[in-house]
């Protein structure tokens, strides 16, 4: 079996770029590897990520459904297969995002949402989560010097954000198998951290070189 990654984080705490520069670790050590996103990642999870950042309002349930009708689509087709040959599986979210946005967030039973979100993946929790903790204002200046626009998650509110930044320092310190990181530093100070932790945590699986 390969190795399966996560970055987490709020709303503009560099989740997209630190994947996309572990994924060019990667490909320099000569790793086989996949850099991909949830939701989506698949034709089907791509027209889901849609509905859900740039459709109408809709209750927190239907949202939790739709997110999980792409997470099974997510593993059958791009995961579990990535990991059968050996792969390292770099993902932008997975289900810790669930518990944070929809759990705490929204407000919907946590043990519900568990049980829901063990039956879409299957039981396939990531080797490693690895929270990029940023203050959500801070989040919100870095997608406002980009230029992008806000989507329907980015638009619910700062109370909202705070409670979801909240929730991820919790389940960084409760869940197994998650760990907290700075995300407040520059890209590159981040990703060299990211690093010395997954050289230090998996040697064998990734044998990174220095630099």
């Amino acid at each position: 079996m390969g190795l399966f990654i996560v970055l987490e984080g709020v709303e503009g705490s560099g989740k997209t770029t630190q994947a996309r520069l572990l994924g060019e670790r990667l490909a320099r050590a000569g790793i086989d590897h996949l850099v991909t996103r949830e939701p989506g990642g698949t034709e089907v999870g791509e027209e889901i990520r849609r509905i859900l950042l740039h459709g109408g309002e809709m209750p927190a349930r239907a949202e939790l459904l739709l997110l999980l009708a792409a997470r099974a689509v997510f593993v059958e087709e791009v995961v579990r297969p990535a990991l059968e040959r050996g792969a390292v599986v770099v993902a932008d979210r997975y289900e810790l995002s669930t518990l944070a946005y929809q759990g705490y967030g929204r407000g919907l039973p946590l043990d519900e949402v568990r049980r829901m979100n063990a039956f879409a993946t299957g039981g396939l929790s990531p080797d490693l989560t690895l929270v990029l903790d940023v203050p959500p204002e801070i989040g919100a200046e870095r997608r406002a010097r980009e230029g992008r626009n806000a989507d329907r998650i980015e638009q619910a509110g700062a109370e909202f954000h705070a409670q979801v930044a909240r929730a991820y320092r919790l389940l960084a310190e409760t869940e197994p198998r998650v760990m907290r990181i700075d995300g407040a530093r520059s890209p590159e100070a981040v990703h060299a951290e990211i690093v010395d932790l997954l050289r230090s945590r998996f040697p064998e699986t990734l044998p990174f070189g220095g630099g």
